[in-house]
């Protein structure tokens, strides 16, 4: 059955990984959707799909959304086409895993962009119109290194963090509003950036299989999360676990264990 709703879900990163599952979640409940990423061809196949599947309209945006104003030109586009984004789902993102002093400076600050500027902008783009509608919703992904730092991924996980408290802190402010924000904050997914980790990586190959989740189950997850208005959510036992535990300990004692685990990767 579809949801009750006034406009359309707009996901950025919707080509692949949490993103693209994100997209069939959204599909099969009956959303109108805007989807955005780079590749224009992998759009297309998942507009063809969904439309075929569960009759969605899609409308597919190919942009690089590390360039400047990349952001504002989308925000233009899709008020020029008239359509009001009810869901804003903040997903597209990159990492980089490394010695931070040897990832180059362009990489850190592609990090910044894709990772923090755009959510930031995005979402201050869209939230006025939803706030005076008193309904939307706002869900950024996150992710487990959200919560601690994490050495060998230092930018990534500081990028987070502050998705982590942005979405927190605009929970409170549009508190009664109608308004919500959520945080997803996944664990290790199985997705190509994962992939791409594992295969670059010695260390990151022996991970447990059971410790890598599966990106559908987390966009299942993360879809109930933002509709019932939720604040944070980790899906997965584990994740959940070591999200609560990471909270409970000094903070000096979790920088040392990070410490130890991260040195070990570079």
């Amino acid at each position: 059955m579809a949801e009750a709703r006034q406009g359309a879900v707009l996901i950025t990163g919707a080509s692949s990984g949490i993103g693209r599952e994100l997209t069939w979640v959204f599909a099969q409940h009956g959303w109108d959707l805007v989807i955005v990423a780079r590749r224009r061809q992998q759009l297309d196949e998942i507009a063809a799909r969904c439309r075929a599947q569960h009759g969605s309209t899609v409308h597919c945006i190919a942009r690089d959304l590390t360039e400047a104003s990349a952001a504002q030109q989308l925000y233009d586009e899709i008020s020029q086409a008239g359509t009001p984004v009810e869901v804003l789902v903040n997903n597209a993102g990159v990492a980089e895993n490394g010695a931070f002093a040897e990832i180059a400076l362009d990489s850190h600050e592609r990090l910044v962009q894709l990772n923090v500027a755009v959510p930031t902008s995005l979402t201050r783009l869209f939230l006025p119109a939803m706030v005076r509608r008193r309904s939307g919703r706002v869900l950024n992904v996150a992710s487990i290194a959200s919560f601690q730092p994490v050495p060998a991924l230092a930018s990534y996980a500081a990028s987070k963090a502050y998705v982590l408290s942005l979405s927190e802190a605009l929970g409170e402010e549009l508190r009664g509003t109608g308004v919500t924000v959520t945080a997803l904050c996944p664990g290790l997914t199985r997705t190509a950036m994962v992939d791409r980790a594992q295969s670059e990586n010695a260390s990151a190959q022996l991970l447990p299989e059971f410790l890598v989740g599966d990106a559908r189950s987390v966009a299942r997850e993360g879809y109930d999360a933002c509709m019932r208005g939720r604040a944070v959510v980790a899906p997965g036992l584990p994740n959940l676990l070591g999200t609560t535990l990471v909270r409970m300990y000094p903070r000096w004692l979790v920088r040392r264990v990070g410490g130890l685990i991260g040195r070990r990767s570079l």
